[in-house]
This record gives structure tokens, sequence and C-alpha cells, in this order.
């Protein structure tokens, strides 16, 4: 089963409803090595979901001393397709690690990776 790290919009209950039909299951943790910038959104179906206008975006620092906090949800694959639907194209989703050991996706700065 995927998981998925959420450190934004996927965290609120109203997005995870008409994302997934559901509300997701998970655990906090947190993303070592990145910091939080922020991205304008435009696309009209992630603003109705969301109702923000701004998101925040992970930007890959490498430094052990930046963390991002959020939380890891087991999802579906069928889940997993419909995140990425959910995500603009300035969102690329690869794996990382966390400081709890675990594995899981990521929405990461597409121009950094």
């Amino acid at each position: 089963m995927p998981k998925l790290f959420s450190y934004g919009t996927l965290q609120l209950e109203s997005v995870q409803l008409s994302t997934f039909g559901r509300r997701l299951n998970g655990e906090k943790d947190h993303l070592i090595g990145y910091t939080l910038g922020e991205i304008e959104i435009t696309d009209p179906n992630v603003l109705q979901k969301s109702g923000k206008r701004f998101h925040p975006m992970l930007i890959k620092t490498n430094n052990p001393s930046d963390t991002v906090d959020g939380v890891i949800f087991d999802i579906t694959d069928d889940e997993l397709a419909e995140a990425d639907r959910y995500e603009v194209d300035a969102y690329k989703r690869i794996q990382a690690y966390f400081a709890s050991g675990a594995m899981a996706w990521i929405y990461a700065d597409a121009n950094q990776q």
C-alpha cells in the first residue's frame, strides 16, 4: 500500500473528501533536508477544492537541520493517481525517507528534482 506525505492542503478534510471520497488515516512525521516555499495556484479545480490561492512547496536543501512537519497517509494506488491529478505541474512526485525511517511519496518543487 502506498504512503503519501502531506505538508499542506491534502491534510484538509474537505480536500481529502473531494479528492479521495474519504478521510485519510495517517501518522505525523518529519521530512529532513527540506524547507517550505510557496506557489500561486491558478488551476480552477485545485482552487475550488482547497479554497487557497497559495499552496506550500517543498524546497530541497540537503541540510539535515531543515525539516518539514506533516502527516504520512496510507492510501491506495487509485488514490495516489487521484493525488497526482490534484497536484499541479509545478510539483513532482518522488520518494523520500523520514525521521521515523518510513519511506513515502512527496510532492516537491519540479524545478529542483
